[in-house]
């Protein structure tokens, strides 16, 4: 039996995500979405990151052929269910990293993948540890502009790369892609590397 193959969208604006899915040789098209990332009443983090996956792809779902699969996916930084945004300024930058430093958090991604009546999601997890942060860092690091569009304020394949004193689990997930469950999800309509 022979898989079909559609075409592959990817719900997201995210150069990081382009990036990732372009190393593993897959052909797709980009058509970014723009929805309400807040958090809903009692919704826990790993809830959170699953419904705006799934609503992501819904929304490029709605408006595609038949013949597209929609691939989306959000990641959050959280530590005791309390989730770092994409930080609004310095200050708010910097208090996140006076929370991250010296201690460990968790990075959720969540991919949702739909094809015709089909939704497929994956949810991963990734500890990140960091050591001491002086305030002297995270101000240099703010100037930089990097830190600017990331969930928790920071790159961990850029500068902050030097923040980190270990991590358990996937390193691409971290970056905002599982590649592992990606190539899973996509291998069920034709579309995995290997």
């Amino acid at each position: 039996m022979s898989i079909v193959r559609p075409e592959l969208v990817l719900a997201s604006a995210s150069p990081r995500r382009r990036e990732l899915l372009s190393q593993m040789g897959v052909v797709f098209s980009v058509q970014p979405v723009d929805i309400d990332e807040s958090r809903r009443g009692t919704e826990t983090a790993a809830q959170m990151v699953q419904r705006l996956a799934l609503e992501k792809a819904s929304v490029v779902a709605r408006q595609a052929r038949d013949a597209v699969a929609v691939l989306a996916a959000d990641t959050i930084v959280t530590q005791n269910d309390q989730v770092f945004g994409k930080p609004q300024g310095r200050q708010q930058a910097q208090a996140m990293w006076r929370q991250l430093a010296a201690t460990k958090h968790q990075v959720l991604t969540a991919v949702a993948l739909i094809y015709q009546d089909s939704e497929l999601q994956r949810l991963v997890s990734t500890e990140v540890s960091f050591g001491p942060i002086s305030t002297a860092q995270m101000a240099r690091y703010w100037d930089t502009g990097e830190p600017g569009d990331k969930a928790g304020g920071y790159a961990i394949q850029g500068l902050a790369s030097a923040w980190v004193t270990g991590i358990e689990g996937s390193y691409s997930n971290v970056v905002g892609l599982p590649l592992f469950e990606v190539n899973d999800l996509l291998r069920t309509v034709g579309h995995q590397w290997l």
